[in-house]
């Protein structure tokens, strides 16, 4: 009998966090230096000796005593690179000629670049001689012992990808055997009576060739796994039991079938995984794609004890392809090691009207480019529709490089409205902007790494001068990582979508998720501000007394002008609901012209905050843009203080209360 959970239909993302939490990383093993290209690291790499190990010089050129200064030297020696220098001492008033690379002698404290010195000819050819034109500093071109690499660093750590330039790091530090998280093997199989080789010369009445298989068994190898072709399974469950029991045998890491999953009387599929196993769900709301079902496959015996994940994909090839990504990709990339499996999401403007279904949110296969203008007036990606999006149409996905997530509204979108699309493939050639490995970043909107949805971003209009762009950066380990949802995010993006009118017009322009470390933010922060040019940054998070919060201090150092009333505004606001808003730590200033204000973490604050601050927000913004014509406004005594019983009565009530939500930072 189906449990409930198999029997209910999930969403999309809430079927996704379903796989990755059965999802476990694979066994790591030891492969030559060349065979780990493409591979994700399973142990930290440390550099048993520094980098250079010893002075060297950055430039060919003279090595001196700085304190020297211009004037005609002897060459008292020569040191190059491959050569140890031994020996060799620069005392004052000598020189030693140096390569690029090579040791500086000892007492030498200085380089000049032979391009700043002159040959001097000695006639009687006793000691070579050279003029230095310049005075340079102490440790001019010279590389410390170190410099590149400290003795006993980490250099490369569990997660990382390893690309050439993480070949040639490794060879550096002589690690020749590497430890990797091994590429899963990946068992495909069709189900159909229908079904013919693709090589059939002739089709039978009924018959039709197997696309699914050869489609899947090459994008199973696009993303380096190991792939067995298992052939086609008949509608039967004998047939099927056999082929099961092949991707037992094989060793296969994950499953993935195609047809047989519906409520036809014949589909056998669903039944079997119950069987052997257990089956997670076999509903999704989506389009295309409903009927995908997840299990696992138990594999007990005396020789080994292990699950295999088996996904069985819709038949209807448009939707066994883009369950694939949606849900095999991450399952993939959970089990090779992957640090954040998600695909990497972008926002996009349609460049021609989308229907909308009224029931399922829809995945629409797309070709997403990069323009200077998208329409608007700004930089940004536009998305071209395949065309006709039927799911048993493989031509939907031929050159589709995204997924647009089109909401269910029965609505039409027209032009240029926006949407996230899910890149699906290669969009090399594209700006892109990779601040870090937890951050995805764009320089339009792009969507936080955990669940949240960015459906309500509010769509850009043709009246671009009057428009504030609003960034929201949320600050949490936890989200960044994936181990939670951001849920502060999407309050301040619908907040902020609500209040546009009283703004004056504003848009959401960029959202990023980073974690709680201080280069992350500030570079988040000076990209959208400097490069960008955002008008509002609203940051969310990390403003408390925990070790980990270091907002405020990220922060104070990329603002130029401190802004303490908006703060203090905030402060007083939260107080009404709670005394431990007094633990804020948080920060507000301008920077260029951009204003940056520190909001708390809690979703109800954020709220709460921005509610504050309203009635002079605009006023700011349009200040800090330079507006001449913004005049301060008359001045209005403001209400009188909080009573100091009234506080107290406040602070009990909170206090008692169970849904202030804790402290606010």
């Amino acid at each position: 009998m189906a449990s409930p959970v198999e029997d209910s239909i999930l969403p999309v993302d809430g079927a996704l966090q379903v796989v990755l939490s059965v999802a476990r990383r694979l066994q790591p093993v030891a492969v030559p230096l060349h065979d780990a290209l493409g591979m994700i690291l399973a142990e930290d790499i440390r550099a048993a000796e520094p980098l250079p190990p010893y002075r060297a010089s950055v430039k060919d050129g003279y090595a001196v005593v700085a304190s020297d200064g211009p004037g005609v030297y002897p060459v008292v020696a020569e040191s190059r690179a491959g050569n140890d220098g031994m020996g060799v001492v620069v005392s004052p008033g000598t020189v030693a000629y140096v390569t690029t690379g090579g040791p500086i002698p000892d007492g030498a404290d200085a380089v000049v670049q032979i391009e700043n010195t002159e040959q001097i000819e000695d006639p009687s050819n006793v000691l070579k001689k050279v003029k230095i034109c310049t005075r340079v500093t102490q440790g001019r071109d010279i590389r410390p012992v170190g410099h590149d690499i400290e003795g006993g660093s980490t250099i490369l750590k569990v997660g990382d990808h390893v690309e050439p330039s993480e070949i040639g790091l490794l060879a550096t530090v002589g690690v020749t055997l590497v430890k990797v998280y091994r590429r899963p093997k990946i068992a495909v199989f069709s189900n159909g009576d229908e079904l013919v080789e693709p090589t059939a010369k002739s089709l039978s009445p009924g018959q039709i060739r197997d696309s699914n298989r050869p489609m899947l068994l090459a994008a199973a190898v696009q993303q380096k796994c190991e792939t067995i072709d298992l052939g086609v399974a008949s509608d039967s469950s004998e047939d099927l039991e056999r082929i099961l029991d092949a991707s037992v045998s094989s060793g296969a890491d994950i499953i993935l079938s195609s047809g047989g999953v519906s409520m036809g009387d014949r589909d056998y599929v669903k039944p079997l995984l119950a069987r052997r196993g257990a089956v997670h769900f076999s509903k999704v709301n989506m389009k295309p794609g409903k009927p995908l079902t997840f299990a696992e496959v138990n594999i007990k015996s005396a020789e080994e004890d292990r699950k295999i994940l088996a996904f069985g994909l819709p038949g209807n090839p448009v939707s066994a392809l883009v369950c694939f990504y949606l849900f095999a990709v991450p399952a993939i990339r959970m089990v090779s090691g992957w640090r954040n499996p998600h695909l990497q999401r972008v926002n996009v403007r349609i460049a021609q009207p989308i229907k909308t279904d009224a029931i399922r949110p829809e995945f629409h296969r797309a070709i997403i480019r990069w323009e200077v203008d998208d329409g608007s007036g700004n930089p940004g990606f536009v998305a071209e529709s395949t065309g006709y999006q039927m799911s048993s149409r493989l031509l939907s996905m031929k050159s589709a490089n995204a997924l647009l997530e089109v909401p269910a509204t029965g609505a039409v979108l027209s032009p240029g409205t926006s949407l996230r699309a899910i890149v699906i493939s290669d969009i090399s050639g594209i700006p892109v902007n990779k601040l870090s490995e937890d951050l995805t970043f764009l320089n339009v909107n792009s969507k936080p790494k955990i669940g949240t949805s960015m459906a309500n971003i509010t769509p850009i209009t043709d009246n671009q001068e009057s428009i504030f762009n609003v960034a929201i950066l949320t600050v949490s380990d936890t989200a960044a990582s994936g181990a939670g949802p951001d849920q502060s995010g999407p309050r301040a993006v619908r907040f902020i979508n609500s209040c546009s009118e009283k703004l004056g017009g504003a848009r959401v322009f960029a959202t990023a998720v980073v974690p709680d470390e201080v280069g992350k933010i500030q570079e988040v922060i000076r990209t959208w501000s400097d490069i960008d040019k955002v008008d509002l940054i609203l940051t969310l998070g990390g403003t408390g007394f925990s070790p980990r919060d270091v907002t405020p201090e990220a922060t104070k150092d990329v603002i130029e002008k401190e802004t303490p009333g908006l703060l203090y505004v905030m402060m007083q606001e939260s107080l009404k609901v709670t005394p431990f808003a007094m633990l804020s730590r948080a920060a507000a200033g301008i920077r260029g012209s951009t204003l940056i204000v520190n909001m708390p973490g809690n979703p109800n604050a954020v709220s709460e905050c921005m509610e504050a601050l309203m009635p002079a927000l605009k006023h700011a913004l349009k200040q800090i843009r330079g507006d001449k014509r913004e005049k301060h406004p008359r001045h209005v005594p403001h209400a009188k203080a909080v009573p100091a019983d009234e506080w107290e009565r406040s602070y009990k009530r909170a206090s008692s209360s169970s849904e202030h939500g804790g402290c606010r930072c």
